[in-house]
């Protein structure tokens, strides 16, 4: 029994660390690169019959290291690098985004939590939320007659919906127990909101965020091929007129990292204040 604790007690090396560390997660890291590694050669192979219209993963490379190795260069006007051309379409769609999420929120509380409001809104939304994003440009060109601000406008609009429903059906969900401890309590609705409504709508208002942040970074891609402007919308949609095909591929990569890092920091945030919230 003795030795047993003393070799329990002996500290594990940092190297054995890692090592297990590895031996846990391997098959989360070899199975992506196993699969991105056969993605590559058949799209090699591909790329390489008599018919294929789309370069292969060398070609791509080839031509487009200068943007992969250069993203910050700014030569004045739409000419700038990969870096510019996202960052600026990432402005707009924070600008896009927290107006959705504030409003979206505050109506979704309000509208779940006043039936006669739901019964009247309920089949104004959902018939407004099946409207494909890039409908909604020419009004919001109508209205504010700029390129920017039109595109912000689609982010929100596409944005707000999903976020409503699910804080709507958050409120809705809250269990009878917990209205009527409330009712006993005679807590006051300041106490109600922060006490009991708020807390048991968190994890709904976050399946509504995490939704409405993949279709914001849709929706700014496609709005911006229309607008013009720098962003990386309109530089894939320079790059096909100018018959560029090695900048779409490697722009369109670079949306779905980006993409993909908005949903785990929207994912990240509700495993922080939710505790058990799947990521």
């Amino acid at each position: 029994m003795v030795a047993r604790i003393e070799r329990s007690s002996v500290p594990s090396s940092p190297l054995l660390n890692v090592k297990t560390l590895f031996q846990k997660h391997s098959r989360k890291i070899i199975a992506p690169l196993v699969a991105i590694a056969l993605f590559a050669v058949f799209w090699q192979l591909f790329s390489m019959t008599p018919n294929a219209g789309l370069p292969g993963p060398i070609r791509t490379l080839q031509e487009t290291w200068y943007l992969i190795v250069n993203p910050f260069f700014d030569n004045g006007g739409i000419d700038k690098g990969l870096f510019w051309q996202i960052f600026a379409s990432l402005q707009r769609v924070a600008i896009g985004y927290t107006m959705a999420a504030i409003v979206g929120i505050a109506l979704g509380i309000l509208i779940g939590a006043n039936p006669l409001m739901y019964d009247a809104l309920d089949p104004m939304f959902q018939v407004f939320r099946t409207v494909p994003p890039l409908a909604w440009l020419p009004i919001s060109l109508a209205i504010f007659r700029d390129s920017n601000p039109s595109a912000i406008f689609v982010i929100f609009i596409t944005a707000i919906w999903p976020i409503i429903i699910n804080t709507t059906v958050g409120v809705q969900q809250i269990p009878q127990d917990y209205k009527n401890v409330a009712r006993m309590l005679r807590l006051s609705r300041k106490d109600y909101f922060f006490e009991v409504l708020f807390p048991a709508t968190v994890p709904y208002i976050f399946t509504g965020l995490r939704i409405g942040i993949g279709l914001s970074w849709l929706a700014i891609i496609a709005a911006e091929m229309l607008v013009g402007g720098v962003g990386i919308g309109f530089f894939i949609w320079d790059a096909w007129n100018s018959s560029r095909m090695s900048e779409i591929i490697i722009s369109l990569i670079y949306v779905g990292i980006v993409g993909l890092l908005l949903d785990r920091l929207i994912a990240v945030a509700a495993n922080r204040i939710v505790p058990g919230a799947r990521s």
